[in-house]
C-alpha cells in the first residue's frame, strides 16, 4: 500500500514562505512543541482552506484575524472545520500583540481541553478489565 499523504493546497506553500510578522511571533511559540507539549502545524489544508494554525491531536484550529477578515466568511469557514470535528479559536493581531501570554494560555487550555474529549485509540482492555 502507498503511504497516505496530507492533501496540501496550492495557496498554503506561499502563506508558509510569506507569513505575517504576527504569525511569525506566534509560530514561534508554538512550534517544537513549545507550548505545553503540543504538535502544531502552521498553513494546514482542512478541505479546500488553509489554517492559520494546527494541533492535530487536539483536534484545534487556530486562526489569526487582520483586518482582511469578513465576518460572513469567517462564520462559514469556521462552520466548515468545525463540521469536520475541528475547534476553532480566533484571535485578532492586536490580540497577540497586546496580550501575547494571555493567548498562549487560551490557546494551551483548549489543547487540553481538545486532548481530553478526543476518544482514546486503545480499545484493548487495561490490566484488571475485562
Amino acid at each position: 500500500m502507498p503511504p497516505v499523504r496530507r492533501q496540501i493546497s496550492p495557496f498554503a506553500t506561499p502563506l508558509r514562505r510569506d507569513m505575517t510578522d504576527v504569525e511569525r511571533k506566534l509560530w514561534y511559540a508554538l512550534r517544537n512543541r513549545e507550548l505545553a507539549g503540543f504538535k502544531f502545524r502552521r498553513q494546514a489544508t482542512i478541505g479546500s482552506y488553509v489554517v492559520d494554525f494546527l494541533c492535530a491531536e487536539a483536534n484545534l484550529v487556530v486562526e489569526l484575524d487582520g483586518g482582511q477578515h469578513d465576518a460572513a466568511a469567517d462564520a462559514a469557514r469556521t462552520a466548515y472545520i468545525e463540521a469536520r470535528g475541528y475547534r476553532v479559536i480566533r484571535f485578532w493581531n492586536i490580540d497577540v500583540n497586546e496580550s501575547f501570554n494571555g493567548v498562549l494560555q487560551a490557546i494551551a487550555d483548549a489543547a487540553a481541553e481538545g486532548r481530553r474529549r478526543r476518544p482514546s485509540s486503545n480499545l484493548l482492555p487495561q490490566a484488571g478489565e475485562g
